[in-house]
């Protein structure tokens, strides 16, 4: 006697032999969910980004960025930077930085990374394996400092997904990451705590190209 699961599976089996045509297109153009407002990028990721606690600066060149970036390391009297990207490194050796670049990411004072793309509705950074910064440089220090340019802003996460297929193609990073602001975490008593499992503040200095 054949019992409801054998009849389910070879119903299945008879599917999986017998092709039918499928009754829609493999692909459908789905209208966006959140248009675009009428702000400029930079206000909408700044918006976002701040009311999330992120710390936001706007910089009109290269000039005006190392200045407020060699400024708040001072302030801040950060010795050990855990940065990989020789462009940043130049960037701030060439500028008068006088530290140290620490290799040990778990003793550092903060990290500085590049990024794929800002997402303007989100106030997020999308980061990726494919940086030499790697994937954990993010997460597990202290600060998070991401030097971007206004040529890398998106309105939405769709926008930033198909130019990163646009951009990879078939050698997508293995990872792909969202960061929006500090980490932050209501388990316990639903009270909300800042940094427990990720950086306490998270900084991104936006340049125009």
């Amino acid at each position: 006697m054949i019992n409801s699961r054998d009849k389910i599976l070879s119903q299945i089996k008879q599917a999986l032999v017998t092709k039918v045509p499928v009754p829609f297109l493999s692909t459908a153009s789905i209208p966006e969910l959140f248009q675009p407002t009428q702000k400029e990028l930079e206000v909408e990721f700044a918006e976002h980004f701040t009311g999330l606690q992120g710390r936001f600066s706007f910089c009109i060149d290269e000039s005006e960025l190392v200045a407020q970036l060699m400024q708040l390391i001072s302030n801040r009297n950060w010795k050990h930077i855990f940065c990989k990207e020789p462009d940043l490194q130049k960037l701030l050796l060439e500028n008068g930085y006088h530290g140290e670049f620490t290799s040990e990411l778990a003793s550092c004072d903060l990290s500085i990374t590049s990024c794929e793309y800002l997402v303007a509705r989100t106030g997020s950074m999308i980061l990726s394996s494919a940086a030499l910064s790697g994937r954990t440089t993010s997460v597990y220090a202290p600060v998070h400092i991401c030097i971007a340019k206004t040529n890398q802003l998106v309105y939405s996460i769709d926008e930033a997904i198909q130019k990163m297929t646009d951009k990879y193609g078939q050698d997508l990073p293995s990872m792909i990451s969202l960061a929006t602001g500090p980490s932050r975490t209501a388990d316990i008593e639903k009270t909300l705590v800042v940094g427990v499992h990720g950086p306490k503040e998270v900084f991104c200095f936006l340049t125009d190209v």
